[in-house]
């Protein structure tokens, strides 16, 4: 199988338990493309011919608004499955934030897999109701939380997926964070200042927050 040339469909993430062993949709055979930093994945209106993973690096899936603003809906890591969609094109476009290395599986084939073994089907059923209750949530922050709120939020979220010792190693930029919290630049870096004089985080470097009070953020939260 070769790699198609550009990826095409949403996301779906994969349970943690999933992610951990290669069975299931991991398990599944794909081609792996890399994909260097800002590389387009898939464009919304492609065909949605494959479902892929990320096999390392991070990704986000994003909108084009009406006005030309850009509206991130997600980020995925290691072991999450993006690209599964319900028509036939992509209702997103997904890029590279870093380096990656995408698998890509057809979508034919998935679904074959799925008409075929209950288990699997039952773990697709799982990863589209964890992606369902991650939009709501998404949701929820972008229409009724301040700004201290939405960052406070997304730092939680980055601290169950990518946090040691209390360390976030964020992979995104400020704009990327301004466009997944519906806020502007400006606003979410006067909102890491607000939190650093309040002793929740410290700002070591623009990509690296080292969490003090996980207790204040969510509080803020």
């Amino acid at each position: 199988m070769t790699a198609p040339a550009r990826f095409t469909a949403p996301y779906s993430r994969i349970p943690a338990a999933v992610a951990a062993a290669p069975h299931g949709i991991a398990a599944l055979p794909g081609a792996v493309t890399k994909y260097g930093r800002n590389a387009e994945i898939f464009g919304e209106g492609d065909e949605a011919e494959f479902v892929y993973r990320v096999r390392s690096g991070t990704v986000r899936v994003y909108r084009i608004l009406s006005d030309g603003r850009r509206m991130i809906g997600s980020f995925h890591f290691a072991g999450d499955t993006f690209g599964v969609e319900t028509g036939d094109e992509h209702s997103t476009s997904a890029e590279a934030v870093t380096d990656c290395e995408i698998i890509a599986t057809p979508r034919m084939a998935v679904s074959r897999r799925a008409e075929a073994d209950h288990a699997f089907s039952h773990e697709l059923w799982q990863s589209a109701v964890a992606e369902l209750a991650g939009a709501r949530k998404h949701m929820l922050v972008l229409g009724c939380q301040s700004a201290l709120e939405r960052v406070s939020s997304f730092l939680l979220e980055m601290a169950q997926r990518s946090s040691v010792g209390g360390v976030i190693s964020l992979p995104m930029s400020r704009q990327d964070i301004a466009d997944y919290l519906g806020l502007t630049i400006e606003t979410v870096s006067r909102t890491f200042t607000q939190l650093t004089e309040r002793g929740a985080i410290e700002v070591p470097s623009s990509r690296t927050i080292v969490l003090r009070s996980q207790a204040f953020l969510r509080q803020a939260a």
